[in-house]
């Protein structure tokens, strides 16, 4: 059985589902908002937090230039540079936001775009790192998370399975703890883009857990990915979309964050068990089903004919496909009417 642990807690098929809430930008600029939010992971029931580690600088350069600039979608009209200096958590924010996650009980870790984050993180103590899909392919980066020694999350929007195979190469060289989440990087996402079938696959071709990184709108996709094989749900959350925060419009409002836990949960409960066993909320209704009950009075030795015994509810009785085998068997002893047919009633050798 695979599983990788964070903080005490096993992640992998046999567990309930660990399920990420992203903060992202949807803090606002605002620490006391970024604290809030950690309370609401931990009122929602979610098994962590995720922030990201970077500034603008980090990220890109300050250009207007058309290679730099955002057109179409949530954030069309900006810069690259413009929306990560939006958009960032402060650096000096990390260590109350690390600290008021210790003091709910909840596991928080983030998100590293180079090396100097992957430093600062390593420093707070950092259970686990997450490597973004726009970041999977930027292999010194991978290799220098991975050479860290501590749990990697890594998601794969936009790639190839060339891409992601080269990436987990690079990372199991100088770790093993690895989860691998199927991503499509749209904001938010198409639900019937989602390509969930992929989650069982990367499991199934790379060996190792895996798991959902969801930008669709709603909980259908993630309740879906437990369904299909997901280990870990990761998705956006904020205390509400009418703030229009830069990643507000795709991300779940509290009450969602607690019906996608409840809910995932549900569901790998319903999916895990032994195919075809028979379950004991149904074992009270077996009594229920159809048998053979002898519906006149028949004498000792008399002939068992269509008239004097009916395939009915309830269960008692010889079961239905037996029903054409004692017709024109004798009965052994003297039955009666609305009563059980059974084998040591009915001379089969005649």
């Amino acid at each position: 059985m695979k599983f990788i642990e964070i903080n005490g807690r096993k992640i992998g098929s046999e567990f309930a589902p660990y399920i990420i809430a992203e903060v992202s930008a949807n803090h606002n600029g605002d620490l006391n908002k970024a604290l809030k939010l950690i309370e609401i992971a931990k009122d929602s029931g979610a098994d962590a937090v995720k922030i990201q580690t970077y500034t603008a600088d980090t990220m890109t350069v300050d250009s207007d230039m058309e290679d730099f600039q955002i057109k179409g979608g949530l954030w069309d009209g900006y810069t690259l540079y413009k929306l990560y200096e939006e958009a960032h958590t402060p650096w000096d924010w990390h260590k109350p936001i690390f600290e008021r996650a210790k003091e709910l009980g909840i596991t928080v870790f983030s998100t590293p775009f180079d090396e100097s984050s992957v430093n600062f993180l390593m420093d707070l103590d950092v259970p686990a790192f997450k490597i973004a899909s726009f970041e999977m392919t930027d292999l010194p980066l991978v290799e220098y998370i991975a050479k860290q020694g501590k749990p990697i999350i890594m998601s794969t929007g936009m790639a190839s399975p060339e891409e992601i195979e080269e990436s987990i190469n690079v990372i199991k060289k100088y770790n093993q703890q690895i989860i691998v989440l199927h991503c499509v990087s749209g904001y938010p996402t198409p639900i019937d883009q989602s390509n969930l079938s992929t989650i069982k696959e990367i499991s199934k071709r790379f060996d190792v857990v895996s798991g959902l990184s969801d930008h669709t709108l709603g909980t259908a996709a993630s309740v879906a990915g437990v369904a299909l094989g997901a280990s870990v749900i990761e998705k956006h959350f904020t205390e509400s979309r009418s703030e229009k925060g830069p990643d507000s419009e795709f991300s779940l409002e509290p009450s969602e964050l607690e019906s996608l836990v409840n809910e995932t949960r549900s569901v790998w409960n319903s999916v895990r068990s032994t195919p075809f066993k028979r379950e004991s909320a149904e074992k009270v209704n077996l009594k229920f089903r159809r048998s053979i009950y002898f519906v006149r009075d028949l004498e000792e030795g008399e002939e068992i004919t269509l008239d004097s015994v009916k395939r009915i509810r309830p269960g008692y009785g010889l079961e239905p496909k037996y029903f054409n085998e004692i017709i024109g068997k004798k009965v052994l002893r003297k039955v009666s009417k609305n009563t059980p047919v059974k084998l040591l009633d009915i001379d089969m050798g005649k």
